[in-house]
């Protein structure tokens, strides 16, 4: 499979910034902030919008994000936050005490305390999973995974070290014992492989403006089947059957539109947002998912082995995503690195003990040399 050749040009990132933070905000394209400017522009004359342009957007978008994860059309809805999601999976995935809702050390917090709640509302237990020795954190939930499972909340991979989950693995151990299995995947999504056929997860989360370089505030739900009856958090107008036809929305109806639809946020119609967010889906379906992780796992592969001459060591290929890079720091590492590599001109995150790098296709062989470079100064000074 080719690597995609360099994007920096579709990006507005000048030559003195070394980027390396997709995981903390992706950048968006000059073409994605264009589409959401013109979008946004329709509301200088809000005469001209027709009431088509509620759901023009949405009805072109929604297969493109189903795309995106192998999923139907009708198994997507807009959300705004990944908490929106997860909020909404809580409420229709009944569970009884006894039961244990299995979560991630070191999860990102939104993917706790929904499940801390949904935990003290029925009297399940929240149990949290971590490795010992050698062990790998797929291996430690997997062995985790028993009768008394009743959900399985995680994501592709750790947010905090890049830790690979093997999902297709966990999908069947939750469907043998019967656990609901609900995924956030904003920190692989337009970057790793997914595809819902082989996984079969009850909901799908994901926010759109890491990997997926999309605007803030953007993101989707995927519903499986079996849920797609159930009750929504808000019951808003453009959700229900009929809703097209403005003259007769007094006409209540306790019927939603089709598939997940009646899960989507409010207002969802964002004349700003949604051309953005759609732009952004198409370019990285343009690219091609598959592709973007096999740039990527090369080009982190090689960075992998220069971060091993300066002396620090990340996640072995195969038991990490391949977008991501997380070395852990020496005892002795400044605290205040990370604010020393952005007077540099090198962005990048630190997460607990680790030192988190998320290059994308706009990173340059430049940007690499001097952020080694720096990283490799301030460690000994």
């Amino acid at each position: 499979m080719p690597l995609i050749p360099n994007q920096r040009r579709l990006f507005d990132i000048p030559d003195d910034v070394a980027y390396f933070n997709t995981a903390t905000m992706g950048p968006m394209t000059k073409a994605s902030v264009e589409a959401g400017q013109k979008g946004l522009a329709r509301k200088l004359q809000p005469w001209h919008i027709q009431e088509t342009d509620f759901f023009a957007d949405t009805e072109r978008l929604r297969p493109l994000l189903a795309e995106l994860i192998g999923a139907d059309t009708d198994g997507i809805a807009f959300s705004p936050s990944v908490s929106y999601s997860l909020a909404t999976a809580a409420k229709n995935l009944p569970l009884s005490k006894g039961q244990e809702i299995l979560i991630l050390e070191d999860q990102f917090p939104s993917n706790v305390y929904t499940w801390r709640d949904l935990a003290s509302a029925t009297g399940a237990t929240l149990r949290t999973v971590g490795t010992r020795g050698n062990e790998t954190l797929s291996d430690a939930l997997l062995s985790a995974i028993g009768p008394d499972t009743g959900l399985v909340a995680c994501g592709h991979i750790r947010w905090t070290d890049g830790a690979l989950i093997d999902l297709a693995a966990v999908g069947t151990r939750c469907r043998e014992v019967g656990a609901a299995l609900v995924l956030d995947l904003t920190q692989s999504c337009g970057a790793l492989q997914f595809d819902v056929k082989t996984i079969q997860p009850d909901f799908v989360a994901v926010a759109a403006y890491k990997w997926l370089l999309a605007p803030y505030g953007t993101g989707f739900l995927y519903v499986a089947p079996q849920h797609r009856g159930g009750t929504p958090l808000e019951q808003n107008w453009i959700t229900r059957e009929g809703a097209s036809n403005f003259a007769r929305l007094i006409d209540y109806t306790d019927a939603y539109a089709p598939g997940a639809q009646r899960f989507d946020m409010g207002e969802r119609s964002n004349f700003a947002l949604l051309p953005a967010f759609e732009e952004a889906v198409r370019t990285v379906l343009g690219w091609g998912v598959a592709n973007i992780e096999e740039t990527l796992g090369a080009r982190n592969a090689a960075l992998a082995d220069r971060l091993a001459e300066i002396g620090m060591s990340c996640l072995a290929e195969g038991t990490r995503g391949g977008h991501y890079l997380c070395p852990a720091l020496p005892e002795s590492v400044p605290a205040d690195l990370t604010a020393r590599l952005k007077e540099d001109g090198v962005f990048v995150s630190r997460r607990g003990d680790r030192l988190r790098i998320t290059q994308h296709l706009f990173t340059t062989e430049s940007d690499t040399d001097r952020f080694v470079a720096r990283l490799a100064h301030h460690l000994v000074t």
